[in-house]
């Protein structure tokens, strides 16, 4: 397994930016996605790019509370299928299922989301994954 970014919700995604480069961070990379109405932008300290803030801009959004941008922590794992199959097999929730192959979220005991990525391209669909629902929120 590998960290690959903790993400954060923002309201103000220029003034963050600024803010995360007083620290000392870089833009990585933006992403605008028109259709899902957000933006994502990732940041890092120079030589230290596997450690990255992912600043997440949602278009619509007026502001948040309840620390709802907090957003999760995300892991590249080698078989996503094998981590979701052994996480079930102990009693925790996949509360997004992963069935692209590529993509899925759990909580911690106490509701913080976790992202789990298919390291490297996608698995092909398998069940039970493939077909299984949502459950709660991510």
């Amino acid at each position: 397994m590998r960290y690959l970014h903790t993400m954060i919700r923002v309201s103000d995604p220029d003034a963050t930016v600024r803010f995360f480069e007083l620290l000392g961070l870089k833009e990585l990379r933006r992403r605008d996605d028109p259709k899902g109405r957000y933006t994502l932008i990732f940041m890092a300290a120079p030589g230290n790019e596997e450690a990255q803030i992912e600043l997440t801009h949602n278009w619509d959004e007026k502001g948040y509370t309840s620390g709802r941008n907090f957003g999760h922590i995300a892991y590249a794992v080698p078989d996503i299928y094998a981590v979701c199959d052994r996480l079930a097999a102990h009693g925790v929730p996949i509360n997004r299922p992963p069935r692209d192959g590529r993509m899925a979220f759990v909580q911690t005991p106490d509701g913080i989301s976790i992202e789990l990525l298919q390291d490297g391209p996608p698995l092909p669909p398998r069940e039970p994954w493939a077909s299984a629902p949502n459950i709660g929120t991510w």
